[in-house]
């Protein structure tokens, strides 16, 4: 590989490192806008592993509007990403996909914490407009739910 080609992926693998945590922080910040702008023309999103819908980004995002409603207090933590861009021959392609784990501590307007981990699977695609989710995928392998206050530790 040539500097160039290795400074291209670099530079790829910063631009997909925006797009999922620009995703984290439009669910948290109830910006669907901004989730909507992170996907392809034909994006879909698949929320079924926990509890919620699958479809296209438009119809997830107006579900997550009204689902995150009763959870003012938000925050997704993505961390552990594995990214894997297509390879053309040594040149960086136009997919790309990330794995990565999360999680998702919340809290209800009456004050019960719920948190929620597990995996996303993001597909994405090199768009005029830089890179773009076709799709997302949450696998959540954990919950926990309770009333707020101080953690108790050990």
């Amino acid at each position: 590989m040539t500097q160039r080609v290795d400074l291209a992926t670099v530079m790829d693998r910063l631009a997909l490192d925006d797009v999922v945590t620009g995703y984290a922080a439009a669910v948290d910040d109830g910006d669907w806008d901004a989730y909507r702008a992170l996907f392809t023309a034909g994006g879909r999103a698949d929320y079924r592993a926990s509890g919620g819908i699958e479809g296209p980004a438009a119809e997830v995002a107006q579900w997550l509007a009204g689902t995150m409603r009763r959870f003012p207090v938000r925050q997704h933590l993505i961390v552990n990403r594995r990214v894997s861009v297509e390879d053309l021959d040594g040149s960086p392609g136009d997919s790309a996909e990330v794995r990565a784990d999360y999680v998702n501590p919340m809290r209800t307007g009456s004050g019960e914490d719920f948190e929620s981990g597990g995996r996303y699977r993001f597909a994405l695609t090199r768009t005029a407009e830089g890179w773009r989710l076709r799709s997302v995928v949450i696998e959540e392998k954990w919950r926990r739910t309770g009333t707020g206050g101080a953690a108790e530790g050990g």
